[in-house]
């Protein structure tokens, strides 16, 4: 859908000007969009000097259709104070704040609509992706509009009960962090088996990014793409047979997913 909305955007950081980016690429018009930060970083600044998007260091005295915050959840009290003059009655916010609660949101601005949102930081090269769960108060054509917004950087699904987006930034939210060290793990072990240190890095990157490309471009589950891979007795069954021990890797991800979870929930209680 086109996205003619006047948009405030609060958090001008790697998230949010990722966002920002997706936006513009999708046709978004920048004299339509605000960002407010204190500073311009480096992420944000071609987007200001060269795409035309409006900054400010504190949020502007003006309406906007959508208010999209994107700061750090230490932040969010001090970020939703000034928010009183740019919200209407039609306006609905969109949060990507890790362990924000809706009912944290609504505490400082009142009952409004919101999407509560937690994307990744693959939305940087716009390959991300985004769970999402809207309250009541959302209709239909704003749901259709966040959706919009947030799919400017990758897929989006929607969960039907807000709890379930700290699951989401168990798995997806947090995630790449995971990949990145399993990259980091594979080229080490590389190096223990008698690689260059600059060789190990090379090949684990390009393993990691291209096998994580063919999950994207197969139709094939990763089940059936890892069996493709493995010979009977041979290099790579070894190898699976101690990642898929009892104490192997599924169980350590759980546990890693889990501790994801539960501390996104505890973050709203601080």
């Amino acid at each position: 859908m086109a996205i003619a909305a006047r948009i405030l955007l609060l958090g001008g950081g790697n998230m949010g000007a990722a966002m920002l980016a997706g936006w513009l690429d999708k046709g978004v018009d920048p004299a339509n969009v605000v960002v407010v930060d204190p500073r311009i970083g480096e992420t944000l600044r071609p987007l200001v000097e060269e795409r035309g998007v409006r900054h400010a260091e504190q949020v502007p005295a003006e309406s906007f259709d959508v208010v999209v915050l994107a700061v750090k959840p230490q932040m969010m009290g001090e970020a939703l104070a000034p928010l009183g003059t740019t919200l209407g009655p039609e306006t609905f916010v969109i949060s990507v704040a890790a362990g924000t609660t809706i009912a944290t949101i609504e505490a400082g601005i009142g009952e409004c609509a919101v999407v509560r949102a937690m994307p990744n930081t693959p939305a940087l090269i716009g390959r991300g992706i985004t769970g999402a769960f809207a309250n009541a108060r959302v209709d239909e054509a704003g749901r259709a509009l966040a959706d919009a917004l947030l799919a400017a950087s990758g897929p989006v699904e929607w969960v039907d009960r807000e709890e379930l987006i700290d699951a989401v930034t168990g798995v997806s939210g947090s995630g790449p962090a995971y990949v990145f060290h399993l990259a980091e793990c594979l080229a080490d072990a590389g190096v223990a088996a008698g690689l260059p240190a600059d060789l190990a890095m090379r090949l684990a990157r390009h393993t990691v990014a291209g096998a994580g490309e063919l999950m994207i471009r197969s139709p094939e589950p990763p089940e059936k793409l890892r069996r493709n891979v493995t010979s009977p007795n041979g290099t790579t069954q070894a190898a699976l047979d101690v990642l898929m021990a009892e104490d192997g890797l599924a169980p350590l991800m759980q546990r890693a997913v889990l501790a994801a979870r539960d501390r996104a929930a505890a973050l709203a209680k601080e």
